[in-house]
């Protein structure tokens, strides 16, 4: 099974290292040096890493074949591509390959249906739950302890604990409308608001 797990940002410096957006939870293991991998689109690769480093914060890696900053921009929003063992499983149990995910019920804590996972979305400050409703329509669940109370795989379904206005949007317009009719302090509130959808909705 192959699982996306970095794209290649900017080139750093001149000897052709890149800066990654790492999208594994074991970059160690995935993003080593010697660590073939195969790419999106397919004809950039595959690329086999020399070394790696980080650089205030950011993964640094440079591949073979590729030694200045023209080769290194020439990767630019690559996709890398690990080929994984479906029945492999993370080291720390509270965390999960995006392939365990993918299918999974979403409900509330009383059972109350949501949807079901379609699509886990990587943002660099956190990940995103794709979930199509029953109606067709989807919403994005921040996957953090505070909103997803449970994933249980032998139940095929993830728990959840949504603040006001992440799933029915009409509790955040009633929200919002009765802060409009109090006047100033509306702006801190609605900022608020934005605040938390802008987070869900990256």
């Amino acid at each position: 099974m192959q699982l996306v797990v970095a794209r290649i940002g900017r080139a750093h410096g001149i000897k052709g290292e890149v800066t990654v957006e790492v999208r594994t939870d074991e970059p160690e293991l995935r993003l080593g040096p010697g660590a073939v991998l195969a790419t999106e689109p397919a004809s950039t690769g595959p690329l086999t890493i020399e070394t790696g480093r980080v650089h205030s914060g950011r993964l640094l890696l440079r591949f073979e074949g590729v030694r200045d900053r023209t080769g290194a921009e020439a990767l630019r929003n690559t996709l890398l591509i690990a080929e994984v063992d479906p029945e492999e499983l993370p080291e720390d149990p509270e965390e999960f390959y995006d392939h365990q995910l993918i299918d999974l019920d979403v409900v509330l804590a009383d059972g109350t249906e949501i949807g079901r996972i379609t699509e886990i979305s990587h943002l660099p400050s956190q990940d995103l739950f794709i979930v199509e409703r029953p109606d067709g329509s989807e919403v994005m669940i921040p996957f953090v302890e505070e909103i997803v109370t449970e994933i249980d795989l032998e139940e095929q379904r993830a728990v959840i604990s949504p603040p006001p206005g992440l799933i029915d949007e009409s509790e955040a317009v009633i929200a919002s409308t009765r802060d409009a009719s109090t006047g100033d302090a509306s702006t801190g509130d609605e900022d608020g608001t934005e605040d938390g959808a802008g987070k869900g909705a990256e």
